[in-house]
């Protein structure tokens, strides 16, 4: 089995910051990124974010990374998330699941997502980013240390292929689809950047 979401006892914080080792976030990212999720600590907050829908045509749930004004998961190869999840994931779920899932990062991605819709009955949050990120992967960093994962051989199946049988598994599609997306006070308002406590954020 993968040792992505595994409880790590070396991870103390309640905070996990999960990031693939393609993805490049600025410091200002991390930090406001951190401070969204002191406020919403039941949440995922991420970056990248991808949307569900029901197929009517092919009698199946599919996703897409198409951007729009609705989305329903975060990517968790940049994302905070609370260190409960992990425990969540690795006792509450079945082991032939995880094995399901295992090595192939965007479905990992797709069921970390349902569970912690399932568990809050909430959508994630997505913080605003200065670039696309790249595709999933995984790195948890914690208060001493995280772990990490090799991708698969041949790599990832698109998560809409994994999301209709997971979400069959769940016997529910327990996704919460939102529209909120959280920019720091002042972004890109016409004001001085001195005001700004995350200036960086708006250079391309």
């Amino acid at each position: 089995p993968g040792e992505r979401f595994l409880p790590l006892a070396e991870i103390r914080t309640d905070a996990v910051l999960s990031v693939d080792g393609a993805a490049r976030l600025s410091s200002s990212e991390v930090d406001f990124a951190f401070v969204v999720w002191r406020s919403f600590p039941e949440r995922l907050v991420g970056f990248a974010a991808r949307s569900h829908s029901w197929d009517a045509a092919r009698r199946r749930w599919g996703s897409t990374a198409a951007r729009a004004n609705r989305f329903s998961m975060v990517l968790t190869d940049a994302a905070v998330y609370h260190r409960y999840y992990h425990s969540l994931f690795t006792h509450s779920l079945p082991p032939a699941l995880r094995e399901l899932v295992d090595g192939r990062a965007a479905c990992e991605d797709v069921l970390m997502n349902l569970l912690v819709a399932a568990a809050t009955k909430l959508p994630p949050i997505k913080v605003t980013q200065r670039r696309e990120l790249g595709e999933p992967g995984g790195q948890q960093v914690g208060a001493g240390g995280g772990g990490t994962r090799p991708p698969a051989a041949g790599g990832s199946p698109p998560p809409h292929d994994c999301l209709d049988p997971l979400a069959r598994w769940f016997g529910y599609m327990p996704l919460v689809s939102s529209q909120l997306r959280l920019d720091p006070v002042l972004f890109k308002d016409q004001v001085s950047v001195l005001r700004k406590k995350y200036p960086r954020l708006e250079k391309p």
